[in-house]
């Protein structure tokens, strides 16, 4: 049985965000010692790693706990878990898209830029003042 410590360290996920997982349940509640301390055994530090991972690939809370659902349930069909990475899927490309948006613009303002005072009318301030400088919608 590991401590709480022990499973943070193991995983490398925070004690705090360890009770944030059980309060919102997708971590099951420990066992506890007669001093009241937390216990964790090989499937709580396996489902830790899988919320950990989901975490790391951007998975919301609400997709790891259909998961979590998905994963407890075997005999169900993998469609409905297809399905949500697919949806996690299109959320990073929409936000790679928009990051791309972002360098495009801030490349061209930062490349505007004359070396002068700022009260020369520097362009990298002005294009952050008004929108209209901007060539395309980021």
């Amino acid at each position: 049985m590991l401590s709480i410590g022990t499973l943070s360290k193991r995983t490398g996920v925070k004690v705090p965000t360890i009770r944030y997982y059980e309060q919102v349940g997708l971590l099951a509640a420990p066992e506890r010692t007669d001093g009241n301390q937390r216990r964790y055994g090989p499937a709580q530090l396996e489902r830790l790693g899988f919320i950990r991972h989901a975490r790391d690939l951007g998975f919301s809370i609400e997709a790891i706990s259909a998961l979590i659902d998905l994963q407890d349930h075997p005999d169900r069909s993998c469609v409905t878990a297809n399905a949500i990475a697919r949806t996690q899927l299109s959320d990073v490309r929409e936000k790679i898209a928009r990051l791309q948006r972002l360098e495009t613009e801030l490349a061209r303002i930062t490349t505007r830029c004359e070396g002068q005072g700022v009260a020369q009318n520097c362009y990298v301030l002005a294009s952050l003042a008004d929108h209209g400088f901007c060539e395309t919608e980021h």
